[in-house]
C-alpha cells in the first residue's frame, strides 16, 4: 500500500500516535482521537484558538475545531485503509478522464508510452484507465514523505510540541488552498474525509502545476510526466 509504513512511522515518531502500528490499527476511531487529543498546540494555532474566549470570533473558533476534528478522521481513514496517497489520487483522476473517449484515453497512453510511462491499462475504460494511472503515479512519482521537508525536524520540549501540533495547522492550510484553487477535488476528497490529507501530496500537485492547466489530452499527459518525472 503505498507509501502507508512512511506516513504512519512519521506520525508515530512525532507522537500523533502513541502506540505501535499493530495496536494503532486494531484501535477504534476514538483511540485514535484520544491520542491525536494529547498533540501539544502549536504557537500559531494556539493563538487561533484564543478567538474561542471572545464572541465575537466564534466562526473562527468553530472552523478550527472542526478542523481538528476533519483530521482526525483522516488519520482513521489512513489507519483502516492504508491507500490514502492512492485513493487521493484515484479521485483526481476520475475527474480528469471522466469524459474522455476510447480514443483519447488511447492517445494519451501511446503518448505516455514515448516518453516511458506505461500505463498498465489493458481494456481503455474510464474506470480502468483511472485506476491503472493513479497505480503508476503512486508508485513511480518522486513525492518526499520526508515530513521534516514540509513542517520542520522534531525538537524537543515545548518547541517539539508546537512543532507536532503544526502538523495539524499546516494540514488546514493546505485545504483551504485547495478549496479555492481546485474546489471540485476538494468536494470530493471532502466527502471522503481526505481534505485534510491532502497536504501529504500538495507538492505534487504543484510541481505538476495540475491546477493551472487544463484537462486537454495534451496537458493531461504533461501533468501525468511531471508528476511521475
Amino acid at each position: 500500500m503505498y507509501y502507508k509504513d512512511d506516513i504512519i512511522s512519521y506520525l508515530q515518531s512525532n507522537n500523533i500516535l502513541a502506540l505501535k502500528l499493530d495496536h494503532a490499527i486494531t484501535g477504534t476511531a476514538d483511540f485514535v482521537s484520544h491520542q491525536i487529543d494529547m498533540i501539544g498546540a502549536g504557537a500559531k494555532r494556539a493563538l487561533y484558538y484564543t478567538s474561542c474566549f471572545t464572541d465575537e470570533y466564534q466562526d473562527v473558533c468553530h472552523q478550527q475545531k472542526n478542523e481538528d476534528v476533519r483530521f482526525q478522521k483522516g488519520v482513521v481513514y489512513l489507519l483502516q485503509h492504508g491507500n490514502v496517497v492512492y485513493d487521493m489520487l484515484k479521485i483526481y483522476f476520475e475527474e480528469v478522464f471522466k469524459y474522455k473517449t476510447n480514443e483519447q484515453l488511447d492517445y494519451i497512453k501511446k503518448r505516455l508510452m514515448a516518453v516511458n510511462v506505461h500505463i498498465a491499462a489493458s481494456y481503455l475504460t474510464n474506470a480502468g484507465f483511472t485506476l491503472a494511472v493513479a497505480s503508476a503515479v503512486a508508485i513511480g512519482m518522486n513525492l518526499s514523505l520526508n515530513m521534516s521537508v514540509l513542517i520542520g525536524n522534531k525538537t524537543a520540549g515545548i518547541i517539539g510540541i508546537a512543532g507536532v501540533y503544526g502538523i495539524v495547522q499546516k494540514a488546514a492550510e493546505s485545504a483551504y488552498r485547495l478549496h479555492y484553487t481546485a474546489p471540485d477535488y476538494y468536494t470530493a476528497l471532502y466527502a471522503q474525509e481526505l481534505e485534510m490529507m491532502y497536504f501529504l501530496i500538495e507538492p505534487l500537485f504543484v510541481k505538476s502545476e495540475a491546477f493551472k492547466n487544463g484537462t486537454s489530452d495534451h496537458e493531461i499527459i504533461n501533468i501525468i510526466k511531471k508528476m511521475i518525472d
